[in-house]
């Protein structure tokens, strides 16, 4: 997803997964946990649990349930280990998907991720085949003025900065997520969107068949328990997303 229709491509997905948004409660909650469990439950001196309690807070988690996953991954409560996996496969039209796992059980994981690629157009391929196409970056939307969003995301430390549909898009480093949002924040600009991502490098251009085939994909790896996101490289012009609602 790149270029001037990445805005609309991420208001495209979001309206997926909110329509899943019990599932995406859960999602969030293992993930919150997870952090808490590899990095402890200081969020000062764990930016990735305070990335996961964020996103938990930005998608209406009440606190006592984000509390209690800090909690059980902490040792504090009794809870599950998981296991953090990555597979990687083709959809059609050659897009590349990069699927991010959460597990307490490897095989079922293995198998019900073989299981969506194969009933659904795609190849699970062996791991390196699409992960180098991928980069880890903080990604923002935000909407506001032009010159104070800049200002603001620069002097806070963002890579790069571009209009995009509706909003702009600000790009940061994994670990300055954190920092570029607040400095957002405290110039008064709106934060529509703030996550730790895999960015693609290179990206494939789809026609609605395509992007369809394509989105069944990736709604039915969403729709597994253990997965956690699903990142693939293609992009939708403005027409085949009118297409597509």
């Amino acid at each position: 997803m790149a270029g001037h229709s990445k805005w609309a491509n991420i208001k495209h997905r979001k309206g997926r997964q909110d329509a899943k948004r019990g599932k995406l409660f859960a999602k969030l909650i293992r993930a919150i946990e997870a952090a808490a469990r590899s990095g402890g439950s200081d969020l000062s001196a764990n930016p990735t649990l305070a990335t996961a309690v964020q996103k938990a807070k930005d998608n209406s988690v009440p606190k006592d349930n984000i509390d209690r996953a800090v909690a059980r991954g902490a040792g504090e409560l009794d809870g599950v280990a998981y296991e953090e996996i990555w597979y990687e496969g083709y959809a059609t039209g050659g897009v590349a998907v990069y699927v991010h796992v959460l597990t307490d059980n490897r095989n079922r994981s293995s198998s019900d991720v073989r299981s969506a690629f194969s009933k659904n157009g795609g190849n699970l391929g062996e791991p390196g085949s699409v992960g180098y196409l991928f980069q880890q970056k903080g990604l923002i939307i935000a909407g506001g003025d032009e010159d104070t969003i800049m200002m603001a995301a620069l002097e806070g430390g963002a890579e790069d900065i571009s209009a995009s549909g509706d909003g702009y898009e600000i790009v940061t480093e994994a670990g300055d997520l954190i920092g570029v949002r607040a400095a957002l924040e405290d110039a008064e600009i709106t934060v529509d969107q703030a996550e730790v991502t895999q960015l693609p490098t290179m990206s494939v251009d789809l026609d609605a068949p395509g992007a369809a085939k394509v989105l069944r994909l990736i709604d039915a790896l969403e729709d597994l328990d253990d997965v956690q996101d699903v990142y693939a490289n293609f992009e939708l012009s403005e027409d085949v997303l009118a297409e597509l609602e």
